[in-house]
C-alpha cells in the first residue's frame, strides 16, 4: 500500500480507503463488515470513511465496535454530516454541527475525528455560520481537519475567502473513468488551495469491474439488481454499447498486469490531486484485489486507449 499527503494537512492516508455506505450495517451483516474492516487494516488501508446518515448511525456504531481495540493513531477516521438524521436534524447550522458531531463521536467511540466533512452544501444556512461552527469544533480538539463533498465550486471558493476560519483540506467528489466532471473546475481550484480529492464511486457503481454483461441478466448480488438502492444507479451505464466497451478494456488492463477493477482504480490514482479512492466491499477478498491497485505504474497510452473506448461508447449510449 502506498500513502499520500491529504491536502495542506498533516494527515497521510492510504491510496485506497474503505467506505461504509452500503456494506456496513448491523444485524446479520455486521460480522462480515467487521471482517472486511480488519482485512482492510491488514492490507495497509488506513483511511476509514463513513457518515452519520449511513444506516441512521448504524455504520458508525459498527465501525466504533470494530475499531474499539485498534490503536487510535494507526488509522485516519472520517465522517460526514448534512443529510437528515430526523425530520428536524439536518443541514449545516451551528447547532447541527455541534449536535451531530457529538453523536458521531459517541457512536464511533472516539474522542476526535481526523476529518469532518460537509456531505453536501446547505443553502438554508449562511456559509459564514457553517464555517465558524466548523472552526469551533476544530479548535475545541474534537476535529483535526475539515472537508466537503459535492459542493458547488463557487461556494468552495467563497468559503476559502472567509477570514479567520479553518480551511478545507479535502474534497469528496464522484470520480471515475465514466464520470470526469471534477477535472473541469473542482480539481484545478483544489490544487491551488491545498485541497486533495478523496473520491467515491471510482468503479462507477461497479460497472468498471466488468460484472455487468452486455445483454445479460443482472447479477443477483449486484447493486443494479437491488431494488432498495438501485434508485441511485445510473441506468445509462447499463446500455449495451457502454458495457461492451468495458469488456473491451480487459485486454488493455491485462497489458498492464491488472484486473479491470485494479485498472479502473489505477486510473483515478494517476490524478496527482487525488489522495485516496474509496472502495466498498462485502467480502474480504474484494479488499485484497482493490488494495493491490495501489502503487501500480501503468503506461499512459493504455489509459488513453481506455478513455477513447469509453468516450466513444458513452456518446453512442446517449444517441
Amino acid at each position: 500500500m502506498k500513502y499520500r499527503s491529504l491536502g495542506s494537512s498533516q494527515l497521510v492516508v492510504s491510496e485506497i480507503a474503505l467506505g461504509s455506505w452500503l456494506n456496513v450495517s448491523e444485524g446479520d451483516a455486521k460480522a462480515k463488515a467487521i471482517a472486511c474492516l480488519h482485512r482492510a487494516l491488514d492490507c495497509g488501508i488506513t483511511l476509514i470513511d463513513t457518515a452519520n446518515v449511513y444506516g441512521r448511525g448504524a455504520a458508525e456504531r459498527v465501525l466504533g465496535e470494530a475499531l474499539a481495540n485498534i490503536r487510535r493513531d494507526s488509522y485516519v477516521l472520517a465522517t460526514k454530516l448534512y443529510f437528515p438524521m430526523t425530520p428536524q436534524d439536518k443541514g449545516l447550522s451551528r447547532a447541527q454541527i455541534h449536535k451531530q458531531l457529538d453523536g458521531s463521536l459517541t457512536r464511533l467511540r472516539v474522542d476526535y475525528l481526523d476529518l469532518y466533512q460537509c456531505h453536501r452544501y446547505d443553502a438554508d444556512t449562511p456559509l459564514e455560520e457553517t464555517m465558524s461552527a466548523l472552526t469551533e469544533v476544530v479548535r475545541a480538539g474534537k476535529v483535526r481537519y475539515i472537508g466537503f463533498s459535492e459542493w458547488p465550486v463557487d461556494k468552495v471558493q467563497t468559503a476559502l475567502e472567509i477570514p479567520g476560519v479553518e480551511k478545507f483540506v479535502s474534497s469528496q467528489p464522484e470520480y471515475s473513468l465514466l464520470h470526469r466532471d471534477p477535472e473541469r473546475s473542482l480539481i484545478p481550484l483544489s490544487s491551488e488551495n491545498g485541497i486533495s480529492q478523496i473520491v467515491w464511486s471510482p468503479l462507477a457503481q461497479g460497472v468498471l469491474t466488468g460484472k455487468y454483461s452486455p445483454g445479460g441478466p443482472l447479477p443477483p448480488d449486484s447493486r443494479a439488481a437491488n431494488d432498495s438502492i438501485n434508485g441511485f444507479f445510473r441506468q445509462a451505464w447499463l446500455k449495451p454499447a457502454l458495457l461492451q466497451a468495458v469488456q473491451a478494456m480487459r485486454p488493455i488492463a491485462a497489458q498492464a498486469g491488472l484486473t479491470l477493477t485494479q485498472f479502473a482504480l489505477a486510473w483515478v490514482l494517476r490524478q496527482r490531486n487525488l489522495a485516496s479512492a474509496i472502495i466498498g466491499a462485502s467480502r474480504p477478498e474484494q479488499i485484497d484485489e482493490n488494495a493491490a491497485a495501489s502503487g501500480r505504474e501503468v503506461a499512459p497510452e493504455l489509459f488513453q486507449q481506455a478513455e477513447t473506448l469509453l468516450a466513444k461508447a458513452s456518446g453512442a449510449a446517449r444517441e
